[in-house]
């Protein structure tokens, strides 16, 4: 049996903040606005400093009962007891995360705009895929190569759901939803905000 993925809504990943007060502080904003997923997602702090701050975001996610996903480190998931792991196209193996983490691990996995590789990671047994860049991203540099077609391809040839990243807002997001996209991932456009938790719900209202 596997963990409860939600049906759909907002999956927040946070931002490099070095402060891990003010990084606390914005997630339990998100959390209290209504998310659906949470990713923490590091890419300046050191291994022990991630270990501290994975635990303290988990605590946070279990108050509020919202699902934690480790980005690129399965070890790190196991560690901190979250409940899944997402995986780049270089992070290792969907079967290695899930002997690691288990049978009731979420276990995503990032697709860029190819649905041969979200076909191969349903048959491998990802629990969703990601899709983006759909626009452009300080996050995500480069040319936005996702596009609707990318959405609308990979609904008639997967069963999984669905994560759309890469440049989304309250104004661009609803067209990526009509398409078919079960999550919208949000870093900047939601942890930039003046207020995180109603923005947060914006895009609930969206869903």
């Amino acid at each position: 049996m596997r963990s409860p993925l939600p049906t759909k809504g907002l999956y927040a990943i946070t931002p490099d903040i070095s402060d891990t007060s003010s990084l606390l502080d914005k997630v339990e904003k998100a959390l209290n606005g209504g998310i659906a997923l949470l990713q923490y997602r590091d890419k300046i702090s050191t291994a022990p400093e991630k270990n501290f701050r994975a635990k303290a975001i988990h605590t946070l996610c279990l108050r509020y009962r919202v699902p934690l996903i480790i980005n690129d480190d399965p070890e790190l998931a196991l560690a901190c007891e979250a409940e899944g792991v997402h995986l780049g196209q270089t992070d290792g193996s969907i079967q290695h995360a899930r002997r690691l983490l288990g049978d009731n691990a979420i276990i995503g996995t990032t697709c860029h705009h190819n649905v041969a590789l979200a076909i191969k990671a349903e048959q491998q047994g990802a629990d969703y895929v990601a899709f983006g860049r759909f626009f452009n991203s300080s996050t995500k540099p480069g040319a936005p190569l996702a596009t609707i077609d990318t959405l609308i391809n990979a609904k008639k040839n997967i069963c999984i759901p669905i994560v759309a990243i890469g440049g989304i807002t309250v104004d661009n997001v609803k067209p990526i939803i009509n398409a078919g996209a079960s999550f919208a991932a949000v870093v900047d456009g939601l942890f930039s905000s003046k207020n995180i938790s109603s923005m947060c719900k914006s895009f609930h209202n969206l869903f």
